[in-house]
């Protein structure tokens, strides 16, 4: 009886050994309360897809991803906020360039080709040609055309085309052979430096050296396109 007593005994102490769990992990660890795993998973999360914080500053920390698509679970709201950003905003005055033209351009074909006035000849000879044809006048308006007359120095005058005016004394001018290179010059400076302020004499902008040039050129004045709205005054723009 004692006997039987005794392997009953076994067979129960060996039961409790294989069905009991360790109080904590199955390393046997302690047990991780719920608050302090929830921590941990937090800090994991920032450890694999966040920054960590440096110099006390608070860090920006990456939106969790989604094990079933591996994309972030708000992407379609980044999207969203990225598409709605507004683009930068042009400059306000656009900066003097030179440009090749593929071939030795000259000025009186270019300008004709952008202002529409349909002249020919040499430049200088443009003012008297466009007598009864085009009106005329001293004051430099958008999609005029600037007439320099003819000099030692331009010994055929010079055409340029305004795109803007920037105030009582300076424009913005698109030309081509300024410096006898027949290339294009966009977005030129040129300013009157007459002393009555009547843009009988300028100045024009050197681009190669960011700065104006030391020569001052007299010109006639400037021709106006019969048609203002015309289709070549927007090429001008671009």
């Amino acid at each position: 009886m004692a006997a039987r007593l005794a392997v009953l005994g076994l067979l129960g102490l060996l039961s409790a050994c294989v069905t009991a769990k360790p109080p904590g992990g199955p390393d046997g660890s302690p047990p991780v309360p719920a608050a302090s795993a929830a921590a941990q998973a937090q800090t994991a999360g920032e450890t694999a897809g966040g920054l960590p914080q440096a110099h006390g500053e608070r860090r920006s920390v990456a939106p969790a991803y989604t094990p079933a698509v591996g994309r972030p679970a708000d992407e379609p709201l980044i999207q969203a906020s990225l598409i709605g950003l507004s683009k930068l905003p042009l400059p306000t005055r656009p900066r003097p360039a030179i440009v090749s033209a593929g071939r030795h351009l000259e000025c009186v074909p270019y300008a004709r080709k952008l202002s529409g006035i349909q002249i020919r000849g040499d430049a200088w000879t443009w003012w008297a040609k466009a007598t009864g044809r085009y009106e005329r006048g001293a004051a430099p308006q958008p999609g005029a055309v600037m007439v320099w007359s003819k000099t030692k120095r331009l010994r055929q005058g010079h055409l340029a085309y305004i795109v803007a005016v920037l105030n009582e004394r300076e424009v913005l001018v698109h030309q081509s052979n300024w410096l006898n290179r027949g290339r294009i010059h966009r977005y030129t400076p040129v300013r009157d430096v007459s002393k009555n302020n009547d843009w009988s004499v300028v100045q024009v902008w050197y681009t190669p050296g960011q700065r104006y040039g030391s020569g001052r050129f007299p010109i006639y004045g400037f021709i106006y396109p019969n048609d203002p709205d015309d289709v070549q005054l927007l090429q001008a723009a671009n």
